[in-house]
């Protein structure tokens, strides 16, 4: 079982999730329209590159933005959530030493306490963005089934890898079961709002642009509104 959800499984897996994010951005991409928009992405791109950048990186630092500064305590929850989210997968020794054994090649890793607490972080973060989602009404009133799905497909490989680590129970059901539930995560994204993590980037960028160009001195300058 082993050989086959690290084999072929994880194959399948990683061709799904990157087909299928090359797919969401270039769908993204098409859907754009200056005339729908309102914003000449192809006729300023100096204004637009700028002001694209700026917004990701605003958004990428913690309180770098007002909308960030209004709510600190969600502000931590979010960052400590996503950094665990992102960070801990990749420079994980465990996951690279499989990488470096089925495909030849490794990253660069983190010590092991380090990404264990890491982990611990991430889901007691996950664990407030949940309450969170009961305890507000304009949080709770738009909270779906669906939403608690992505949160629970996001965070199942963090929990069971937690319990394998640590030898809880049964290490072996545990591992497959982190495997499994890792591989179904990626697979998860194209489809999901998982896939925020590569749209994220495209949507601010577009609004960094939207800023950049309409409002950020271009306007009247050969446009048409």
């Amino acid at each position: 079982m082993y050989e086959f959800v690290t084999g072929p499984l994880a194959w399948i897996a990683f061709l799904i999730f990157f087909i299928g994010v090359i797919v969401r951005a270039v769908l993204y991409i098409k859907g754009l329209a200056w005339n729908l928009d309102r914003v000449a992405y192809r006729d300023f791109p100096a204004a637009g590159a700028k002001g694209a950048i700026r917004s990701i990186v605003a958004w990428l630092i913690p309180f770098g933005t007002y909308g960030w500064r209004q709510n600190a305590a969600f502000t931590v929850m979010v960052f400590v959530f996503h950094i665990g989210l992102l960070v801990t997968p990749v420079f994980l020794l465990a996951h690279n030493l499989l990488l470096k054994e089925r495909w030849g090649f490794s990253l660069p890793t983190l010590p092991e306490p380090v990404t264990d607490i890491m982990t611990i972080l991430m889901l007691l973060a996950a664990l407030l963005i949940l309450l969170r989602r009961f305890a507000l009404p304009e949080v709770r009133i738009l909270t779906t089934g669906y939403d608690l799905l992505v949160l629970a497909i996001a965070v199942a490989p963090f929990v069971t890898g937690l319990l394998a680590y640590h030898h809880v129970g049964n290490y072996d059901f545990w591992l497959i079961t982190h495997i499994l539930s890792g591989e179904v995560f990626l697979i998860a994204i194209p489809f999901t709002k998982l896939s925020h993590f590569v749209l994220f980037f495209m949507s601010r960028a577009q609004l960094g642009m939207d800023f950049g160009i309409k409002r950020g001195g271009m306007k009247g300058r050969g446009m048409v509104w």
